[in-house]
């Protein structure tokens, strides 16, 4: 039997980063967190990585809705290489329209919600997707 996999899921963004996590036995990705881009974001990431026992970074991939790059996907590119030496290993998932189906998600639970709220979900929904997909 394979070892169960923890997985941590980031939706980066140039102002929040939205976490989840979730594992290959139970495969149910869950948010666990919103981190603010303020420079200690590297820090609070690696601090995540060690405390869930993460196995897989899985990263939104944002792209446009023909499926070409944008800049904002240079700007995780980027972000994910400073990753690199922090994170045991890195993959991507594509994350389109889940900010869109998180907000829906969250309108549903007819509770308030923020912003964090959001990337915190559209995670979550990335790291499901992935999960789906390649498990």
């Amino acid at each position: 039997m394979s070892k169960v996999k923890n997985f941590l899921a980031l939706d980066v963004g140039e102002r929040r980063i939205g976490v989840a996590s979730g594992d290959s036995g139970v495969r149910v990705a869950v948010p666990i967190d919103t981190i603010e881009v303020d420079g200690g974001e590297l820090e609070k990431i690696a601090r995540l990585i060690i405390n869930e026992n993460t196995d897989v970074v899985v990263i939104g991939y944002p792209r446009n809705q023909s499926g070409e790059s944008t800049a904002q996907t240079a700007y995780v590119e980027d972000f994910a290489v400073k990753l690199k030496d922090i994170a045991p290993v890195i993959v991507y998932q594509d994350e389109s329209l889940t900010s869109v189906l998180a907000e829906q998600r969250l309108k549903e639970y007819k509770k308030p919600y923020t912003k964090a709220d959001i990337d915190a979900q559209a995670a979550a929904i990335i790291l499901q997707d992935y999960m789906e997909t390649r498990l």
